[in-house]
């Protein structure tokens, strides 16, 4: 099943990253540079850093303009994040691109590549909720109300794993028109963000 693959590699991705547990770590190469493998791990690795950039920025005594520069690294990781969920797209667009849709084919409300960018958060969330679980320096209480968190987020991956496996059969078969669309991030963009813009004048 092709979401077994990507437990693999973003159980991977995740599990070198903490081997570091540094947002400046250098990103590992462990599959051909160039193959899918290693898109969709350097994928997982960009929302892994995000993660723990996220939970840095959240420090009530962070320095204001150490807050900012986080921020606006932030904001490159969530381009980079639309970029490669695109990349991730296009493969797909290419692959199914002999499928001729039926007649009755409909479309889906996201694209493979957004779902596996769904998939890839919930594996850190798994991850995360799991260190939680295990923790010895919080209350008993709190344990347990992490184990009911993680028992829900195990249902939602056995969930989201068979809609994505759906959704490919059915891309396969024709039954789901294979489709893609540029993000168009505004607020990056100097021509559409009209603070951007209105400094320019």
């Amino acid at each position: 099943m092709f979401t077994e693959l990507l437990d693999t590699i973003f159980e991977k991705s995740i599990g070198l990253y903490h081997n570091f547990d540094d947002v400046d770590s250098v990103m590992p190469l462990p599959y051909p540079n160039g193959s899918f493998e290693m898109l969709l791990f350097h994928k997982n690795w960009i929302d892994t850093v995000q993660w723990h950039l996220e939970d840095i920025i959240r420090d009530p005594m962070i320095d204001p303009v150490e807050a900012l520069a986080i921020k606006r690294r932030i904001d490159a990781s969530n381009q980079d994040r639309t970029d490669k969920v695109e990349f991730i797209d296009c493969y797909f667009l290419d692959k199914y691109s002999s499928v001729k849709p039926l007649e009755n084919a409909t479309l889906n409300t996201e694209t493979l590549a957004w779902a596996i960018d769904r998939y890839s958060i919930l594996a850190l969330k798994i991850y995360h909720m799991n260190l939680e679980v295990g923790r010895d320096d919080v209350s008993e209480s709190h344990r347990e109300a992490c184990s009911k968190k993680l028992d829900v987020l195990l249902e939602q991956k056995k969930d989201m794993s068979s809609s994505i496996e759906q959704l490919i059969a059915d891309i396969e078969a024709g039954r789901k028109i294979i489709k893609t669309y540029k993000q168009m991030k505004m607020y990056n963009d100097p021509a559409l963000n009209p603070v951007l813009y209105a400094a320019k004048k």
